[in-house]
């Protein structure tokens, strides 16, 4: 346990706290939004498919209960009736590819006595940010193809805006609709289809791409996973590299007593015997000693013989 006690260092317990909840929020917020986004783009990919192939049913057959089920959502829907007059609501904030854009709401009656929200379409802003000019919405009965749309929740602190000319709202929300137009339409919504009576832009299906939430996902469970591993490396190294630093200080050590050894001590132990000498005596003083020379040599040397 002694060698783990650097972990209950300050430093140490930081970083196993950051490692700790980033692999906390990859595993229960990040991974799991991203790939909740892929289900829920996959499920609306599905139900628009169908859609395609399905022929139109009565709009009075889904929303009897006054409220448009996400199930029943994207569904091709025919109703019959006719707009109220003079109850157009625009949505701002919209875009149409790149370009800002507005949507026009107005409520429609069916011949069953309900109000439908009906999204006639979407028309472009002449000068800046102004509403253009809106065509009206034809009076007189009419009969309406669409696709039914779950309601939009509001925004909050985005009231919606009134004043001169025709009033505004962020969302589609038909209660906050049905307060400015003083009617009372479902929970719920028509998106008008193509060549309808009061239509105006069209507004383009979502595209059929499930999008990058899936690998988003997956890579947000591989940081996860990958967050706790780099830690445990990095705990590793820090261990290794204190048992070498511990190895280099052992060698300096009396291996019976694990005291410093000292001069005296080297000079006692077997191992510092040899080389001592020549690693104490200074350069000058180890220079290789002459060989010895008899004394018959230095006789012939000088010339005197015995």
């Amino acid at each position: 346990m002694r060698r783990l006690s650097f972990l209950l260092r300050p430093g140490w317990l930081a970083l196993m706290a950051v490692v700790l909840l980033f692999a906390y929020l990859c595993f229960s917020v990040l991974a799991p939004w991203q790939l909740g986004k892929n289900s829920s783009t996959s499920a609306r990919n599905e139900q628009i498919s169908r859609s395609f192939d399905a022929d139109p049913v009565d709009a009075a057959t889904l929303i009897g209960d006054g409220v448009v089920s996400g199930d029943d959502e994207w569904r091709r829907v025919g109703t019959s009736g006719t707009y109220v007059p003079d109850s157009d609501v625009v949505v701002r904030l919209r875009s149409v590819g790149d370009t800002p854009a507005f949507e026009v709401l107005t409520p429609f009656r069916t011949d069953e006595g309900a109000t439908l929200m009906v999204n006639r379409g979407y028309v472009l802003p002449t000068q800046g940010v102004e509403v253009p000019e809106i065509t009206a919405a034809p009076s007189g009965p009419v009969s309406l193809d669409g696709r039914l749309r779950v309601a939009e929740p509001p925004v909050d602190g985005k009231p919606p805006v009134t004043g001169p000319g025709l009033p505004q709202v962020y969302t589609i929300t038909p209660g906050q609709v049905g307060e400015l137009t003083g009617t009372r339409p479902i929970d719920g919504y028509l998106q008008l289809a193509e060549d309808q009576p009061g239509g105006l832009g069209v507004i383009a299906l979502p595209q059929l791409d499930a999008g990058p939430y899936l690998s988003y996902g997956l890579q947000w469970l591989a940081f996860g996973l990958m967050a706790p591993l780099g830690l445990a490396y990095f705990v590793r190294a820090e261990i290794k590299e204190r048992r070498r630093v511990r190895g280099e200080k052992d060698e300096t050590l009396d291996p019976a007593s694990d005291e410093p050894v000292g001069p005296a001590d080297r000079e006692a132990t077997p191992e510092y015997d040899d080389g001592l000498d020549a690693l104490l005596t200074p350069r000058r003083k180890r220079r290789k000693a002459a060989p010895a020379v008899s004394d018959d040599r230095l006789a012939d040397r000088y010339g005197r013989r015995r």
